[in-house]
């Protein structure tokens, strides 16, 4: 009943307003726009009828076609008169028309959805300045990052000749006709209609546990079975949609925050669902039980992973729903709660070496943890470097899930990868060929991977003997399923993003923002030589109150939580907190100066020498060791020396400096929280937070082997 009158709402508000087209804003340089070409072209007639024929949305009464010969920036996927007969044809093969006609449609509806198909899979809208010509489309396969006017992804893939340019894997670009350059945009010719999949992943997995679609028969009878097809059939908040369109979520001024463009920071437009799977295809199991997939049950993957004591702390049974449920527990850790594309699974940005956009080599390896579905439990993605490969035969090569490789990360060592001990490999994520095929659905997508993915007892003590550093952005899946954490697109919009307060709406789970904040935001900085660790930071205003739900630990330890500080005299003093009761934490300290970086403590007053006893690398290595251990007795340390502002690396900045803030017996089956509290009297003054570090005790205080500084 709640979501019929959600319906009525939001069709009310459709018929309300109109979003028309002002023909006055319309070019009149002599060049054609992308409408003006394609009518000089006898071989889009087709398409060019149908433009004029779709609507831009059910609120407006313009049509595409005028919206394509007005100002703007459109990257327009035109097919050709013949590539929409072979879509017609296709039709006529799945019984939806009788002849390859738009004439044979008998139901008016199916009609204008047809057309709609076909016009709005074709056209990305750039808004004030983006186009995608063939040289800006993702460097590697993946996803434009803006949706087209169906609001779908649309991928990229290239084939063995370099001028290879396919979108969504089978639609090739006109080898000729291509990055056809308009007044308000750019053409690419297809001889194929563009046409993306409508379906969920939950609806995916449930063709391939009936055995419609090949390839992951079992992992979708195995998600049926522990009851997650519901869930995977989410695919956006419409409440959240709701509250935009009514203006009950607004944009917010940046109140001094950051160097936006226009002084504001603006609220997401969506609030989507996603979830990214990593399946061993059938042919493993096949492999591995010497059965037929068809014939593969829930009960004979639960019996093999007891046999093999995959994770023998979970409990057997016939309830898969349970998150106690070995299989359950087996199952949930191969799902992430976003959508991840190929070219996002790790991110580029300024790792040490690397220089974003200049089409260099990777330099040192990358990484991301996430938590996953089901019990939290950590999952490492990485990626090695491409540079240096002849002296290290073992270096890897694509991206790995819990891969725990020796790295060259000495005091004077290149951070790069020198070998891998086979039990410590990982799971290949497949660069994946066309026969097997990579399922992406509206809310989620699929990769093959290459061996068993467990969290097994080998799995925990790797992560628990390893420093984790978590990008703060990495704790909400929500900045991955709306497109904001490291936007490409460099507009205004993606620059400075606000999330409003809980009273507001609760937009990001994993965080609890109080009404007493000013703007809480997210600040983009995307291919700036910026000083944070991969380029962006959460930051707030007013008098903040936030509670941050943290990753779980991969085993019980004592970890030492790390908090990352880019000290300056705009930042202010908050109290921090630390439990597993995010209602009543406990004091973590005393308050912490945001302003007090490695040499200056930048205070009101202004600047003094700072408490912290950082002093410069020099070339004795024992000298500099002995600097470390000086500020860790303060609760200091130095930035790693894993990523630079393309100059200098955080470790040489003397204004970015990590501070150690909890340190204390943890356990992985608690949830555990930090709350971050202003305790100045100053609307100004900013919150501000980049990476979390786990760090334990076996890696901070091991007098074999000291921590590294990467």
């Amino acid at each position: 009943m709640r979501k019929y009158l959600l319906f009525l709402i939001l069709a009310g508000l459709i018929v309300a307003c109109k979003e028309d087209i002002d023909m006055n804003n319309r070019y009149v340089f002599r060049e054609h726009t992308i409408v003006g070409y394609l009518a000089d072209k006898p071989e889009y007639t087709d398409y060019l009828d149908l433009i004029y024929r779709v609507r831009i949305s059910p609120r407006s009464q313009s049509t595409v076609g005028q919206l394509l010969s007005a100002r703007g920036h459109y990257t327009c996927f035109a097919p050709t008169n013949q590539a929409i007969q072979i879509y017609l044809d296709s039709l006529v093969r799945q019984g939806l028309i009788e002849r390859p006609s738009f004439e044979a449609f008998t139901d008016s509806f199916r009609l204008d959805s047809i057309r709609e198909v076909i016009v709005k899979n074709s056209i990305i809208d750039g808004g004030d300045h983006i186009i995608y010509e063939t040289g800006t489309f993702p460097r590697e396969k993946g996803e434009f990052e803006l949706t087209n006017m169906k609001d779908h992804k649309l991928s990229v893939h290239y084939g063995a000749n370099p001028d290879s340019i396919y979108i969504n894997t089978t639609n090739l670009i006109d080898l000729r006709n291509r990055d056809i350059s308009c007044s308000n945009g750019v053409i690419h010719q297809m001889h194929q209609v563009i046409t993306p999949s409508e379906q969920s992943l939950g609806q995916i997995l449930q063709e391939c546990a009936d055995g419609l679609r090949s390839d992951y028969r079992v992992m979708g009878t195995l998600a049926r079975a522990c009851g997650l097809l519901d869930t995977l059939d989410k695919r956006r908040d419409e409440a959240y949609e709701l509250a935009y369109l009514t203006g009950e979520v607004t944009d917010y001024p940046a109140n001094g925050l950051a160097s936006t463009m226009d002084g504001r920071c603006y609220v997401p437009e969506h609030r989507r669902y996603g979830f990214t799977l990593f399946a061993e295809p059938d042919a493993f199991w096949e492999e591995q039980l010497g059965l037929y997939a068809s014939d593969i049950t829930p009960d004979d993957i639960q019996r093999w992973l007891a046999d093999h004591d995959i994770l023998p702390d979970a409990q057997p049974g016939q309830n898969y729903h349970d998150p106690q449920n070995l299989l359950n527990q087996f199952v949930t850790y191969h799902f992430l709660p976003m959508r991840i594309p190929n070219n996002r699974l790790v991110f580029h940005n300024n790792e040490r070496g690397f220089r974003i956009g200049t089409g260099s080599a990777y330099t040192i390896p990358v990484m991301e943890h996430y938590t996953t579905m089901g019990l939290p439990r950590l999952l490492k993605i990485y990626q090695s470097n491409e540079t240096s490969r002849m002296p290290y035969p073992d270096l890897s090569s694509g991206i790995y899930l819990n891969r725990f490789p020796q790295l060259d990360n000495g005091r004077q060592g290149s951070g790069v990868e020198l070998s891998c001990a086979p039990d410590r490999r990982g799971c290949l994520i497949h660069d994946v060929p066309e026969n097997l095929g990579e399922f992406s659905a509206v809310n989620g997508i699929i990769y093959p991977i290459d061996g068993l993915l467990a969290y097994t007892d080998e799995v925990r003590t790797a992560l628990g003997s390893s420093r984790i550093r978590f990008d703060v952005m990495s704790f909400f899946p929500e900045v991955m399923n709306n497109d904001i954490r490291q936007s490409t697109v460099g507009s205004a919009q993606t620059q400075c993003v606000a999330f409003p307060q809980d009273n507001v709406y609760k937009y990001l789970d994993n965080v609890s923002i109080n009404e007493n904040t000013l703007t809480f935001c997210y600040f983009n900085a995307y291919r700036w030589n910026w000083n944070n660790y991969q380029g962006d930071e959460l930051k707030g205003v007013g008098y903040y109150d936030y509670t941050f739900r943290l990753p779980p630990v991969p085993k019980r330890g004592t970890y030492e939580i790390r908090y990352k500080v880019l000290a300056n005299s705009d930042r202010g003093v908050c109290q921090i907190y630390f439990g597993t009761d995010p209602g009543n934490l406990v004091i973590a300290g005393i308050p912490m100066d945001l302003t007090i970086g490695g040499l200056i403590h930048y205070s009101s007053s202004g600047e003094r020498p700072s408490i912290s006893g950082w002093l410069e690398d020099t070339e004795d290595d024992e000298y500099n060791a002995l600097i470390d251990k000086k500020m860790r007795n303060n609760g200091f340390m130095k930035g790693p020396v894993s990523y630079w502002d393309g100059s200098i690396t955080s470790r040489q900045q003397h204004w970015n400096v990590r501070r150690i803030i909890v340190r204390q017996t943890m356990d992985p089956s608690e949830q555990y929280y930090l709350r971050f509290r202003s305790c100045i009297e100053s609307y100004t003054k900013e919150f501000y937070i980049d990476y979390i570090e786990y760090c334990p005790k076996e890696v901070y205080d091991n007098p074999m082997q000291p921590e590294d500084i990467w």
